[in-house]
């Protein structure tokens, strides 16, 4: 499989000195976005919801750039435990200047014949109400009418967004089309707030997330699909939504960048 070593956008990047806070930031995009917010000055809040030992890593991995890192376990799809994960935050880093809505879960494979209720509410949950909740908590902090400094959301949303996942994850494409419709209203709706608000569109990325879909060979079955003939890494994500967190994109709002190799 051909595989590609992401360039370092983040040398010569100006330093945010912000405060970053990364759902499901323990593994995957979660954990490389972290890693290379880090090394462009942010202070970093790594959400997790079972593996702390991961999280911790992932942590310590950012606290060697220089930068304050902490973990906070917390489900998202939990609005106590999002009240939670940004009264931490509050207390120990400081006012939230960016958020990263990264968590999310696929739900078991199927046809929509064979989904049941629970499998529809859990992805929508936390792929929907969560980011929805997370977004209401950071804007409420951010908003410049309330007091707050502005700030940069980044939703990560998915290609199946657009391609639909027939067969496999309609559910999982539809809460995803549900983020690029969120993210297009809010966009409009906080940038006069002093707020950023914009996506990211994943591919074939090499995840544990294709792991949990219960398909073996996920990816190197649908690979050919790909124009570029490889999957995606992690980083390669990390690099559009670190962007996206800069002053590089200061004027860029409401926008989508697909990260998946021309899919």
């Amino acid at each position: 499989m051909l595989r590609a070593n992401p360039i370092d956008i983040t040398r010569g990047m100006e330093t945010m000195a912000g405060i970053l806070i990364v759902t499901g930031g323990s593994r995957g995009i979660g954990a490389a976005t972290v890693d290379l917010a880090a090394k462009a000055g942010w202070d970093v809040c790594v959400n997790y919801v079972r593996d702390r030992e991961k999280a911790e890593s992932v942590a310590a991995g950012a606290r060697q750039q220089g930068v304050r890192a902490i973990t906070v376990q917390g489900d998202m799809a939990s609005e106590g435990d999002i009240l939670r994960l940004f009264a931490t935050v509050d207390d120990q880093l400081g006012t939230v200047t960016g958020l990263v809505n990264n968590a999310g879960i696929t739900g078991p494979a199927g046809k929509l014949m064979d989904l049941t209720a629970e499998t529809v509410s859990s992805v929508m949950t936390l792929n929907v109400v969560g980011p929805f909740l997370c977004a209401r908590e950071a804007a409420r902090r951010m908003a410049k009418s309330r007091g707050g400094p502005g700030g940069v959301i980044v939703n990560v949303s998915s290609r199946a967004s657009a391609l639909g996942s027939p067969n496999e994850f309609v559910h999982y494409a539809a809460s995803k089309g549900a983020i690029d419709s969120f993210t297009i209203g809010l966009s409009k709706e906080l940038a006069p707030e002093g707020i950023r608000v914009n996506a990211v569109n994943p591919g074939l990325i090499e995840t544990e997330i294709h792991d949990a879909s219960g398909i073996p060979g996920r990816l190197e079955r649908l690979v050919g699909g790909v124009p570029q003939a490889r999957t995606g890494k992690a980083e390669e994500v990390a690099q559009a939504i670190v962007w996206l967190l800069s002053e590089q994109s200061s004027y860029v709002a409401g926008a989508f960048i697909p990260v998946s190799g021309g899919r």
